[in-house]
This record gives C-alpha cells, structure tokens and sequence, in this order.
C-alpha cells in the first residue's frame, strides 16, 4: 500500500510539474518573437516526454499488478522463500539460487507468461531491475496474447 501511496503521489506531483512547465512554455508562444516561440516549443516538448513516460509506466504498473492478482488467484505466486541478513536485506547467494530455478522453469515453459512473471520477481529479488523489467514486459504480452519481443 505504501508503494501504492508514493506512486500516484509521485504523479500527482509530476503532473502539476507538466502543467506549470506547459504554462511557461505557453507564454513564452505567446511573446511572438522569433526566439521565445522557438523556447517555447522546445520547453513544451519536455511535458509531452513527461506524461507520455508516466503514462507508459502506469499502463506497466497495472498490467503487472493485474498479472499477480491473477497469479495470485491460482496459487501462484511466487513464495519468499529467500533468506535475510541480520538488517532485513535479501542475501544475494540465496536470491541467486532461486533466479536460477526460475531461468530454468522458464527455459523449460518459454510460451508460460507465468513462469516470465516468476522470473521477473527473481531478477528483482537479484536486484537486477533493467531485466526484471523486461522479463515481467514478456509475461504482459504473452498474457495479452501478443508476440514477445526477443
């Protein structure tokens, strides 16, 4: 819930960001001079990246949720079965044993959108978030029925 919390207050913020400079990039437009409408055009294009990556990542974040709320239905979920150091952190040789199991249920069920979800928890857990991603974007299209991409 926490998570949750941060997240949309983290966009919320964001967005009033996107206005405000939109607001600025308007006004400079409106100078009509040669050199403040070129500003203004190129400040205006920094809220349209903004919102199209907030957006993007929202559509992530609840395609995903959905994936573990279905996977969550059937009983399967992946189960924490990682050991902790004393401060609470995942220990990296147990995070690295179980991405192993999850590579290799994956590698033996590659079409399975659930064993990609699994994986991308381990390569979380892994603290390897670039592939983490990737790996819950292959379950998202398989689950969608989509072609994964390599």
């Amino acid at each position: 819930m926490r998570a949750k919390l941060t997240y949309f207050v983290t966009a919320a913020v964001l967005v009033v960001y996107f206005v405000l400079v939109g607001s600025r990039g308007v006004m400079l437009i409106q100078q009509g001079t040669a050199l403040t409408v070129a500003f203004g055009c190129a400040v205006l294009v920094l809220p349209v990246i903004g919102v199209w990556f907030l957006w993007k990542n929202t559509q992530f974040v609840t395609r995903a949720n959905r994936l573990a709320a279905e996977l969550e239905a059937e009983g399967g979920l992946p189960v924490d079965e990682l050991e902790r150091t004393p401060g609470g952190r995942i220990d990296r040789d147990s995070a690295d044993a179980v991405f192993a199991r999850r590579r290799a249920e994956t590698e033996d069920s590659p079409d399975d959108w659930r064993c990609w979800f699994r994986l991308a928890v381990a390569y979380h857990d892994a603290r390897d978030t670039p592939r983490a991603r990737k790996a819950m974007q292959r379950a998202i299209a398989l689950h969608e029925g989509r072609p994964a991409r390599g």
